[in-house]
């Protein structure tokens, strides 16, 4: 499986978000390799975290969240 992650500047401005969310991309994606098709995979962040609701950049909470979508993301893709 190749993988791909794109967090944009625009929709995490700290460097240690986008590490953050790139790395749990990463990491959740591993966890589902060996149920998903063997083909090329792009995740792409396309909306910003509120930061109201996260205030650290790097806080458990964000990670959380982010890694409760992501496993969310990869259960649609594979296969029944």
């Amino acid at each position: 499986m190749c993988l791909g992650a794109l967090t944009p500047k625009r929709w995490a401005k700290r460097a240690v978000t986008r590490n953050l969310i790139k790395r749990q991309i990463h990491h959740v994606s591993q966890e589902f390799e060996r149920s998903l098709p063997a083909t090329a995979y792009v995740v792409r962040l396309r909306a910003a975290f509120d930061p109201q609701t996260f205030l650290s950049a790097s806080s458990v909470p964000l990670k959380q969240c982010v890694r409760e979508e992501l496993t969310q993301l990869f259960a649609k893709v594979v296969p029944s």
